[in-house]
């Protein structure tokens, strides 16, 4: 029965999140401050909303969706991200943690407390970390749905705060540093052999590189600390990089700068690895939201940061999964550099072709790129 208390007070505090979701969404594209004025305003007669009249989910109904002071209606927007929110924290404790979707070992340790509905600190904090990350992801993409924009604050907040939970909880954390790290006296890490994929997986689900150096221990800062910089650097310059392959083949921007900036916040709380199969994994949610848009708006142009939060969250939860299907590949230095020459050719010739048979590029743009 305890663990229901644990999975109301994770909905309520998610539902808090999406309220101040719901700010950022509403002042930070228009460049104004989160932090003042104090409270939230209706937008109608700009007097400040009280705070028993605040509450998330509860007060949108008792006032039926309208403001108290002028009668103003309200978006149903902020019910459904508060809801959403709340929904969201459940789903991600509930898979992360009670089902333990990336088989760490450290969780299955746990699992005779969280029966009992004592949820270890550490678990928290597995938790907390990446629910951070889906916060940050949710207002990037409200604010691209209804902007067409990405905010620089929402990207820049997100990137320093991966990197910092990148540093302080490194691979394999919370798992404890693999006893096989240390070289035997043939120079060779067992744990590091790539024939075989059953890498430890902390929270963030492998290192920066293998085999790693000296200086790179596992469990040491300076890992933890490479692992973020080289996610944030990867998910930034793979974005930028297909925008300018694009536009020099089609003649129109396919991205913005701002996906570019989600997928480096995203990279600096995940890693490269993971940010990079993510990119391919939001195709597909692309293409949902591009046959929605099309429906509900009738619209061309189409936002790519959800698609891009999307994927992202799909390749982290299923990384247990996907990861070791590209292990081979992602840690050959032969191979990763076929397909860093290889990807932007690729999407050059595509590209062009759709140049050739659809003409150039004018003012409509096939995403977001005014950012």
């Amino acid at each position: 029965m305890i663990i229901y208390v644990w999975l109301l007070l994770i909905f309520l505090t998610g539902a808090i999140v999406g309220s101040f979701i719901n700010v950022c969404v509403h002042r930070l594209p228009y460049e104004k401050s989160i932090l003042w004025p104090l409270g939230s305003r209706c937008g109608s007669c700009l007097r400040p909303i009280k705070w028993y009249d605040n509450i998330p989910l509860v007060s949108y109904w008792i006032l039926r969706g309208r403001c108290r002071l002028c009668g103003a209606r309200f978006s149903m927007r902020y019910f459904l991200v508060e809801l959403g929110a709340g929904l969201g924290f459940v789903g991600l404790f509930c898979l992360e943690i009670l089902v333990n979707i990336h088989d760490n070992e450290f969780i299955k340790g746990q699992k005779v407390f969280l029966d009992f509905g004592f949820v270890p600190f550490r678990c928290w904090v597995w938790f907390l970390y990446h629910a951070l990350l889906f916060s940050f992801l949710l207002a990037a993409s409200l604010c691209d749905l209804e902007h067409m924009e990405i905010p620089i604050p929402i990207t820049l907040t997100g990137t320093i705060l991966g990197l910092i939970g990148a540093t302080l909880l490194p691979w394999p954390w919370p798992d404890p540093p693999p006893l096989a790290a240390v070289p035997t006296p043939g120079g060779q890490r067992p744990w590091m052999n790539l024939a075989n994929p059953a890498l430890p997986t902390g929270l963030y689900p492998w290192p920066v590189w293998f085999p790693l150096a000296d200086r790179l221990q596992p469990g040491s800062w300076q890992l933890g600390l490479a692992t973020g910089l080289a996610g944030a650097l990867v998910g930034t310059f793979l974005l930028r990089s297909v925008r300018s392959v694009f536009f020099a083949g089609r003649g129109i921007e396919g991205l913005g700068v701002g996906d570019a900036d989600l997928m480096m916040m995203a990279g600096a709380f995940l890693g490269w690895q993971v940010v990079l199969i993510a990119f391919f994994v939001s195709v597909f949610p692309a293409l949902v939201f591009g046959v929605g848009q099309l429906f509900f708006r009738g619209e061309a142009s189409l936002p790519f940061g959800p698609s891009l939060s999307a994927g992202v969250l799909t390749t982290m939860l299923c990384w247990r999964w996907i990861g070791p299907k590209f292990l081979p590949i992602l840690f050959d230095p032969v191979l990763m550099g076929v397909m860093v020459l290889a990807l932007p050719v690729m999407l050059f010739v595509v590209s062009f072709a759709l140049r050739l048979l659809r003409g150039p590029g004018e003012a409509a743009h096939a995403t977001d790129s005014d950012r």
